[in-house]
């Protein structure tokens, strides 16, 4: 086993390594205390086939009882409805305060597995333990917890803090590539926010990919990825509604604006998060522009390292309208104002509200935008 464990606050929760799958029993064990009799995971039919037996064996070598629900793979099956099947099926298992869900995959699966943890018996313990790049470096931290509505996406959940974060980079050599290039845009963003250091090193190991995809590096680009998201969600764990400076939590949904908006008119099922997350980077930078207050070299940095990552999905057949209009219906709207997270540069995040981005504005430079990427 190769692992790091981070080493103060919320970052003592999390395990970082590759080949350390067989280990995941102790850490739960060490994480949720002598208590606790059983363990109920919750992962999808191929996440589980690939590395569930591994993960079973590992907990009941630590001397815990194991119960199982598989939910559907991507975010349309992230519901109310798949809530409510997976919470009766901990209820059939027995699942006592004392115990936890352990949540194998995905982020779709570690959102719905830490919302069910997160009002079963009014809260149980709940373990991440993240098979994507993009719930490594993202979702698996910060207890947000939730599905999706007709009206939104993430419009129902809870905060409801993991117990312990579990992560084995070598789980990633069988995600496929739109799936890697979506976490990788997901850490574009973080870099974008945190400063041109830790963009560089995102664009020198997606140049670099296929020459130096060694475990470490990558372990060591994920670790630095959670090290920057928990710093900011410590100081600011339940993203206060009121706070609008550089280092508000808000400042982790710089992209997500145009992404959610993204994957609402395309009925979640066109995009993965975290490709939609590459287009809303560039967007917020080309408004940033617009708005004059980010310079043409850094929103020129920030499509090479997005193109670094990979390719993205085709926009040609998205309408401009209907994109903007979604906006509206976006989580961060606060007092019916929408606050976007713009940039005055690189690591220099800032939130402006609605009455500070001209409509117009926003749309037009939307609509050529959109154009742009045909």
């Amino acid at each position: 086993m190769r692992a790091a464990n981070t080493s103060t606050g919320l970052l003592d929760t999390i395990c970082v390594g590759h080949g350390n799958l067989d280990a995941a029993g102790a850490f739960v064990r060490e994480r949720v205390g002598g208590s606790a009799n059983r363990i109920f995971i919750v992962s999808n039919r191929k996440v589980f086939k690939l590395y569930g037996g591994t993960v079973e064996d590992s907990l009941k070598a630590e001397g815990f009882a194991t119960a199982l629900a598989l939910i559907g793979d991507g975010e349309r099956y992230k519901t109310l409805a798949t809530a409510e099947n997976v919470l009766a099926e901990m209820a059939a298992a027995r699942i006592e305060r004392t115990d936890a869900v352990l949540s194998l995959g995905g982020g779709v699966v570690g959102d719905l597995g830490g919302f069910a943890a997160g009002i079963y018996l009014r809260g149980v313990k709940h373990i991440q333990m993240p098979t994507t790049l993009l719930s490594m470096i993202d979702s698996s931290v910060g207890g947000k917890t939730g599905v999706n509505a007709s009206f939104g996406k993430n419009t129902l959940g809870v905060f409801h803090a993991s117990t312990g974060v579990f992560a084995d980079v070598d789980c990633l050599k069988t995600l496929p590539e739109r799936e890697f290039v979506a976490g990788g845009c997901e850490m574009v963003k973080h870099s974008a926010i945190a400063g041109k250091a830790l963009l560089k090193r995102t664009k020198t190991y997606f140049s670099r990919r296929t020459e130096a995809a060694s475990g470490e590096l990558l372990a060591a680009l994920v670790r630095d990825n959670i090290a920057f998201k928990a710093k900011i969600v410590e100081q600011d764990p339940f993203e206060d509604i009121q706070r609008t400076d550089p280092r508000s939590r808000k400042i982790l949904n710089f992209g997500h604006t145009l992404a959610h908006a993204l994957e609402k008119v395309t009925n979640y099922r066109y995009f993965r998060h975290g490709e939609a997350v590459g287009y809303g980077i560039l967007y917020a930078a080309e408004l940033s522009k617009k708005l004059a207050i980010c310079g043409e070299q850094d929103v020129e940095l920030l499509y090479d390292v997005v193109r670094s990552v990979g390719r993205l999905p085709s926009l040609a057949s998205i309408e401009p309208r209907q994109v903007f209009e979604a906006f509206q219906f976006d989580k961060k709207n606060i007092s019916g104002s929408l606050q976007m997270i713009l940039l005055r540069g690189i690591g220099r995040p800032v939130i402006l509200s609605g009455d500070e981005i001209p409509p117009k504005t926003a749309f037009k430079t939307l609509e050529a935008f959109l154009k742009l990427q045909k």
